[in-house]
């Protein structure tokens, strides 16, 4: 399984909002996330905008790139992008993997 943790920066100004829409995400988004591939997904946020996403994977690339077929995704970061300081693009194009130094197991 592969580990994936990665970086965004949520608008100081929309992140109440930002919260307040994962708060509720469309079951059908849940439903693709889950078919795709994309398992103990967690987004965790600073309450300067910092936010650190983490998922585990067979295949990262493989996982995208399922989301990336589906129109309920489309839908969802065409609504998410406004929320996010220096994006060009969609937030799940934004989604570099950060190098993993350490794991305890």
């Amino acid at each position: 399984m592969q580990r994936v943790c990665f970086l965004l920066k949520v608008k100081p100004e929309r992140l109440e909002e930002y919260r307040e829409r994962h708060s509720r995400v469309w079951p059908e988004m849940l439903a693709a996330l889950r078919e795709a591939g994309w398992h103990n997904y967690s987004l965790f946020c600073n309450d300067d905008g910092l936010l650190v996403g983490y998922l585990e994977t067979e295949d990262f690339a493989t996982a995208q790139a399922a989301m990336e077929r589906t129109e309920v995704n489309a839908r969802w970061q065409a609504e998410m992008a406004p929320f996010f300081e220096n994006l060009s693009g969609r937030p799940d194009e934004g989604m570099v993997p950060l190098t993993e130094v350490f794991h305890l197991d």
